[in-house]
């Protein structure tokens, strides 16, 4: 059985140490757990490398290790966070590369493989479901839309820009895209929208009976419904798990009556909505073990 480090960063950089699918003496966290989030935003590249190697020295205790799986947000691509709109110092950084550099600084050459965030949880939930041989899709519920799927395959996945709408007014969007999934349900599109009130109020109003917050609460069912049923119309059927810091804001129930209207051949129906609570330790099995698959496919 080998050992591995499992390191997912969202909002905080967490790590883990890995063995058969599980952590193994908890999951550390920089910033700790109730500290602001903001630490990150202006932490410079070269600097969330470093913190990045030192939660893995830390979490590791001196066990030789088989290799370390980062979960990042972005476009990952050959060890290269290539865009990441939430931390947007380390576009074009070659992450990977950097974090392998200070590990290897007291003679430990390890290596280390880069993941979309959401795709590391992805990962994390089929391995802590024992479902490694199926098709699982994530949806990140956050500042922004993530999007992440296993088995990982190289792509770009970049789902929460999926286009919801051709309405030229949905420009919310973080990237400045018009009609994203992103710009409907992302945390910062939200507050843009209404400028008088938190996304929180929004959806309390619904409940409430306030109109115009329920049509924006239907609207936003309806964009994740749209971009799940479009996945589902290019890589067919399977669960779909809602996770993430606002994840609470959806009804599984109506996003799986939704997306039943809006796919209708028979062999891609059948898919279902899962509501996950955020759960650091999944993104860090998940990176994990998209660690162990990569190092078994080299």
């Amino acid at each position: 059985m080998g050992k591995f480090v499992g390191v997912h960063v969202v909002q905080r950089i967490s790590a883990g140490l890995v063995e058969g699918n599980k952590v193994v003496g908890g999951v550390r966290s920089f910033p700790e757990k109730g500290a602001t989030h903001d630490a990150l935003l202006a932490m410079p590249a070269d600097d969330i490398a470093m913190t990045i190697a030192m939660q893995v020295k830390a979490v590791a205790k001196g066990e030789k290790l088989d290799a370390v799986g980062i979960g990042f947000p972005g476009i990952i691509r050959n060890g290269m966070a290539e865009e990441s709109p939430n931390l947007q110092q380390m576009k074009g950084f070659p992450l990977g590369n950097a974090v392998a550099a200070a590990l290897a600084k007291d003679g430990s050459k390890i290596p280390v493989g880069l993941f979309n965030d959401a795709d590391a949880t992805a990962a994390g939930i089929a391995a802590t479901r024992g479902v490694l041989h199926k098709l699982n899709r994530v949806w990140a519920i956050g500042n922004g839309v993530g999007y992440g799927r296993f088995p990982w395959t190289e792509g770009v996945w970049e789902g929460g820009h999926s286009v919801v709408t051709l309405d030229p007014k949905e420009k919310f969007c973080g990237c400045g895209g018009v009609g994203h999934l992103e710009g409907i349900l992302g945390y910062r599109a939200m507050r843009m929208r209404f400028l008088d009130m938190e996304p929180e109020e929004v959806f309390a109003n619904a409940k409430a009976g306030d109109q115009r917050c329920a049509e924006f609460v239907l609207q936003c069912h309806r964009a994740l419904a749209a971009a799940s049923a479009t996945s589902i119309h290019m890589a067919g059927p399977g669960p779909f798990y809602v996770t993430g810091p606002n994840a609470g804001f959806l009804d599984a129930g109506l996003l799986d009556r939704l997306v039943h209207d809006m796919v209708k051949m028979s062999p891609l129906q059948g898919s279902r909505f899962e509501m996950i609570q955020e759960n650091d330790e999944l993104g860090v099995i998940g990176a994990a073990v998209n660690a162990e698959r990569g190092v078994k496919n080299d």
